[in-house]
């Protein structure tokens, strides 16, 4: 899936150890009887005060506090490399798409005997959904801990990949419908057109890609969505021949290609797509000045949109919704899914460097009890929630401000966002679990530029603009499956060589002179990978999860 970076591991190697020394020593008490643990995640994000008020507040309730750290400098695949050779590891870990690595080390801990114990923990999930989470050799070793609903679903964010634009465009072009990729970049070149600066003078960008790492799903995986088939991610499932395709050769893939292709010709694609770092990206969106792009809501949103507030550049249309953007007129798209989505291959683990397991697991307990779960994601009541008479959680205008202030949420907001968490609703069965999820609460603190455009297309939520698909079928998503690919078999080996050479040829596709040169370069270079390799052991696990699955029927 990525390259192996051997020069890279060396290079980061000092700054990985540094960063983890001490994280294998297991769980330690201080002096206020408070058990500590370390946690690493194999993703960026943004770290919290060590005196972080609720955290304080979850420590006194739960006995425990986690000392979490995040990726930086290098990629998943080199800081869990790191840690393997070192073979000391902090006590939980989410290694992302690296958690085969850690599996194929023997660095976790399997958590089959333990689960009866933690009530919360064992009804997370249904039979068949820990089964999906067990390994070839039968056991459980992480617990997947996103898009887990409890209750009625109350989803109002499309937290997965679009194309997404920014409001002020399509309020320009009077809220225009637009379904197709020609439509797409037809608005935006005219938009461009008419406006190429923002109204401070700052340049306007239509479209920016983000290529970096594992992140290259933004240039890669369009394919497809705009032939309106869900994201399995590595493959498109056929659903009534239960077939696995490969979107990287289909004529739509072609056509996508070539239309990026002649956008950057027209220089209307970022010349710096292909060289900006996933931090440059975020800078550069949150200047507000870049129309438009492909991604999933949860890798820019909850920074982005933070920014944009503070500047006021909400209220100006510098937002992003999502669009239902299809190769063709008449293609039903399936851009959103309801339910859950597990990702079956990685999550939240705890290594064989732990010294009190049961401890760990007990902290993860308490984490999904609905009162300690409150605390995450609503905060303190009277501090950053009120509760009307009817129990209705709400936010006051002050407390949206706070929410999003950055210095306010290192110093007070302590989420644990990458341990187990519910979104749906709450136990009390009138409040949803998330604040972004609430419906009168999501409204209320949308900027007036985003509640026009949501009245124009008839739409209530982020999820209405493009509508809901149930979810396609008991294997989905294959990419849990390909995500856990190791070079130790051949489709493995194949997965590998054909996400390097797509890092390699897909931007040179973009930027080429001579597209059809190019792209037929590229078919070849990729033919080369044996990508039926993959597309084998992909079909073979397609069928051993339709096989799986009927056992629960």
């Amino acid at each position: 899936m990525k390259a192996k970076r051997v020069t890279g591991m060396l290079l980061a190697s000092a700054l990985a150890l540094s960063l983890f020394t001490g994280c294998g020593s297991g769980s330690s008490e201080n002096e206020g009887g408070t058990k500590e643990f370390t946690a690493f995640y194999a993703v960026p994000g943004a770290e919290i005060n060590d005196d972080n008020e609720i955290q304080q507040i979850i420590a006194e309730k739960t006995g425990v506090k986690v000392d979490e750290t995040w990726l930086t400098g290098q990629t998943a695949s080199e800081a869990v490399g790191t840690l393997i050779a070192g073979g000391d590891y902090p006590d939980f870990i989410d290694g992302g798409d690296a958690m085969g690595q850690l599996y194929e080390a023997g660095a976790l801990v399997p958590l089959d005997d333990y689960l009866d114990d933690y009530p919360n923990i064992k009804a997370y999930y249904t039979d068949e959904e820990w089964n999906k989470l067990r390994r070839d050799d039968g056991h459980i070793y992480w617990i997947q801990q996103f898009q887990n609903v409890k209750g009625e679903e109350k989803a109002t964010t499309h937290n997965d990949e679009a194309f997404w634009i920014q409001t002020r465009v399509l309020e320009w072009a009077g809220y225009p419908e637009v379904n197709t990729l020609d439509e797409y970049f037809d608005l935006l070149e005219s938009y461009m057109e008419a406006n190429p600066t923002m109204e401070d003078g700052t340049e306007n960008i239509a479209y920016t890609i983000l290529c970096e790492d594992w992140r290259y799903y933004c240039l890669e995986n369009a394919p497809q969505f705009l032939d309106g088939y869900p994201n399995d991610g590595s493959v498109i499932v056929d659903p009534d021949e239960l077939k696995v395709i490969d979107y990287n050769t289909t004529d739509t893939a072609k056509r996508y290609f070539q239309k990026l292709n002649e956008e950057y010709k027209k220089g209307y694609v970022d010349p710096e797509s292909f060289t900006q770092t996933y931090d440059e990206y975020i800078a550069k969106l949150s200047t507000g000045r870049v129309l438009g792009m492909v991604d999933q809501w949860w890798d820019f949103a909850y920074n982005v949109n933070d920014s944009l507030k503070q500047q006021g550049l909400d209220e100006k249309g510098c937002s992003y919704v999502p669009l239902p953007i299809t190769i063709d007129e008449g293609i039903k798209n399936q851009w959103h899914c309801s339910g859950g989505v597990m990702n079956s291959g990685s999550g939240l683990a705890i290594t064989t460097s732990c010294k009190d397991v049961e401890g760990a697991l007990q902290f993860i307990d308490d984490l999904l009890s609905q009162d300690i779960h409150n605390l995450r994601f609503w905060g303190v009541e009277g501090v950053d929630y009120e509760v009307n008479d009817d129990g209705l959680f709400y936010r006051t205008e002050e407390q949206r401000k706070q929410a999003a202030d950055t210095a306010y949420k290192a110093s007070h907001l302590c989420s644990y966002s990458y341990f187990p968490n519910y979104k749906g609703t709450s136990d009390d069965g009138i409040n949803a679990n998330w604040p972004d999820d609430q419906p009168d609460e999501f409204f209320d603190s949308l900027n007036s530029a985003v509640q026009r455009c949501f009245k124009a297309y008839g739409a209530e939520t982020y999820v209405d603009m493009l509508g809901t698909n149930e979810t396609p079928g008991p294997w989905y998503p294959m990419y849990s499956f390909s995500g856990t690919m190791t070079t130790s078999t051949p489709g493995g080996v194949a997965w590998t060589k054909m996400g390097e050479i797509k890092h390699e040829y897909l931007p040179r596709t973009v930027m080429a002179n001579d597209f059809e040169s190019e792209w037929n370069t590229y078919m070849k270079a990729y033919e080369g990978c044996n990508p039926q390799d993959f597309l084998d052991e992909m079909q073979a696990e397609l069928d051993r999860r339709m096989k799986e699955a009927a056992k629960f029927e």
